[in-house]
């Protein structure tokens, strides 16, 4: 009876550790699946126009954090450089964005208020300019960014389109 009793207490502790392990597992997938949605921004993307040309670059670094580099270069001079990160913790979805020469060369995060694998959307309503910053999948090969917020108080938007060179 003893031994019966013995196997059984082993049993259950078993069972119970397989449960937590399971759930631990899960939880960990769940925590990462708002940044996996956003893997179709990973790439090299290209806006060329005639002022100069835009590129943004997208890097997986781990399960929970991408980073990226977005920069306008005209002529051989880069007129603007900017360091960005996009990473989950927990539940929500953060950007980062650090500009050269802009807010003491700190970084400014921007919270997603939607995620979807179509869009990205991200705002950060203390800042005049911008205060929203949305990526939209137009195809696999094409994306938008459309930036916004106050600027001279006035409302102002600009949109920009990408096509992926890599």
């Amino acid at each position: 009876m003893y031994l019966a009793n013995k196997i059984y207490l082993l049993l259950l502790l078993a069972t119970a550790l397989s449960c937590q392990k399971s759930q631990t597992n899960s939880s960990e997938n769940t925590e990462k699946e708002k940044i996996k949605t956003s893997r179709w921004l990973l790439g090299t993307w290209e806006n060329k126009g005639s002022d100069g040309t835009l590129k943004e670059i997208w890097n997986k670094v781990n399960d929970s954090t991408f980073a990226g580099q977005s920069y306008f270069i005209k002529a051989q001079d880069t007129i603007h450089f900017e360091t960005i990160q996009l990473q989950q913790i927990d539940e929500n979805l953060t950007y980062t964005s650090t500009t050269k020469g802009q807010n003491n060369n700190q970084p400014i995060a921007y919270k997603a208020t939607n995620s979807s694998e179509k869009e990205l959307v991200f705002e950060n309503t203390s800042l005049n300019y911008p205060q929203k910053i949305r990526y939209t999948a137009i195809a696999t090969d094409s994306l938008k960014i459309e930036i916004s917020g106050m600027q001279q108080s006035k409302p102002s938007t600009e949109r920009y389109g990408y096509k992926k060179v890599k």
